[in-house]
């Protein structure tokens, strides 16, 4: 019997269609509320208390069928939902990553050069730098005022906000200076400096050399109550200031900043928030930070800290609450979905994808085997019987699903998180979207597949 894979959209009658779409309009919509990790993380949080969960640490103990959620930090965010087994018998995670591709400020990135005020930056992940200039770019994040006041700043968003952007060369004088460098390198990231200021202060004073930059500054005094000296305890992100708009006459694609990985991130928050039932094994999503620069830093998925989150519920769960090894034994029988996007075949670049094993937009759910690159370094590899068991459950539900590689061998490859949760023996597959323009300030996902990921992960919860 051929094994045979189509559009799920074919099978679709136009009132079917249209409650797909009419489905994904929260989640543009979410996706223009939470632009950063930490936008994302709390958003989400207030979601999960509308509907339920409570703070895991103000419980003493947990029952089946207990909602309760974890926050660290406002970078990671755990919802549990307790299962009627015991823990030690395993849980069931979907593990997603709320950074994105984007641009840092460095600790001190005010400058004035030919009478501008600019910021220096740092691009943050896997981009191509050159999509980034003459682009309206917007400013989140949070300072921490010498005060001690946290002060938390979106400038760019709302249509009345001023935007800000690197200003690229034009290509009448391009010759020399840009046109024959690698794409690599058209724009370097040295070049990555964003105008924010064109007028001088006021004041007139001789020891202000730059009074455009001045200038700037007492606009951020004024408004935010900051000094130049306050960059140094800020983490400010310079993201695309673009709204998620539907792509084409029949609008059956999203373009959009970050569906890397909120498409994701959002599917599996929604499908544990509609859980309507205690499930066997205790239900987990997990948004974690990081992924993008190799899952590092205290609020990654290397940080450990699901060891800790596991270890609290534990101690709140009376039937492992003694037992010193439930989490343990609980890490060795779970089973997780690292759910990350892959590449969708590209009609105008087929070539870097065996079309035979890559994925595509409206196929649903990406099942991806392996990931990793140069002779699957840095995969975790799933075994033959969880792919089993993942195929008997998504057939059982009627979920489109689809399997995936990123890129024909050789042609690059790349990560997730997954080899970080198989280090703890949980057996792990990545399950996600395909994606169009991955890592660029517009990607592009289906409807179809972000409908068909939330029914997924709900299955897989379940």
């Amino acid at each position: 019997m051929l094994y045979k894979q189509e559009s799920g959209w074919k099978q679709l009658k136009s009132e079917e269609r249209q409650q797909i779409i009419d489905f994904c309009e929260p989640y543009k919509a979410f996706l223009n509320e939470a632009k950063t990790e930490r936008e994302f993380v709390i958003a989400s949080q207030k979601q999960a208390e509308k509907r339920g969960f409570v703070d895991a640490m103000s419980k003493d103990e947990l029952k089946p069928g207990d909602k309760v959620f974890f926050n660290l930090r406002d970078k990671n965010l755990v919802l549990a939902v307790i299962g009627s087994k015991d823990l030690a018998e395993g849980a069931n995670f979907v593990v997603s990553h709320v950074d994105s591709p984007r641009l840092d400020l460095k600790q001190k990135p005010l400058y004035e050069d030919s009478e501008f005020a600019l910021f220096k930056t740092h691009y943050y992940g896997g981009v191509k730098k050159y999509q980034w200039a003459s682009r309206p770019l917007a400013l989140h994040g949070v300072v921490m005022l010498k005060s001690g006041v946290k002060v938390n700043i979106t400038i760019g968003e709302d249509e009345n906000d001023p935007v800000f952007v690197i200003p690229d060369l034009l290509p009448h004088l391009d010759a020399k200076v840009q046109r024959e460098r690698k794409a690599s390198e058209v724009l370097k990231g040295s070049e990555m400096h964003v105008l924010v200021g064109s007028i001088p202060c006021e004041i007139t004073d001789e020891d202000i050399k730059d009074s455009v930059k001045y200038n700037a500054l007492q606009k951020l005094n004024e408004k935010y109550d900051m000094t130049e000296e306050d960059f140094i305890s800020a983490e400010f992100e310079l993201v695309p200031a673009a709204k998620a708009r539907d792509i084409g006459f029949d609008r059956g694609l999203i373009g959009a900043y970050g569906h890397d990985d909120r498409i994701c991130a959002w599917t599996s928050v929604q499908s544990i928030l509609d859980m309507d039932h205690t499930p066997e094994h205790t239900a987990i999503c997990f948004l974690v930070d990081k992924e993008e620069i190799g899952s590092t830093g205290s609020t990654g998925l290397q940080s450990r800290y699901i060891e800790h989150f596991m270890q609290e519920l534990a101690s709140r769960i009376p039937s492992s609450k003694n037992d010193f090894h439930a989490v343990r034994r609980c890490f060795w029988n779970s089973k997780a979905l690292s759910s990350d996007v892959n590449a969708g075949v590209n009609p105008l670049f087929k070539q870097v994808h065996d079309s035979q094993n890559a994925s595509k937009l409206g196929y649903g759910l990406v099942l991806t085997k392996y990931t990793g690159a140069r002779g699957k370094a840095g995969s975790s590899d799933a075994d033959a019987e969880f792919v089993s068991e993942l195929r008997t459950l998504f057939d059982k539900h009627d979920v489109k699903w689809q399997t995936g590689m990123l890129g024909e061998v050789d042609e690059g490859g790349g990560g997730t998180v997954a080899m970080f949760l198989a280090h703890y023996g949980i057996r792990t597959i990545d399950a996600g979207a395909a994606l169009l323009s991955m890592h660029s300030p517009m990607e592009i996902a289906s409807k179809f597949d972000v409908h068909e990921i939330y029914r997924a992960y709900k299955a897989f919860y379940a």
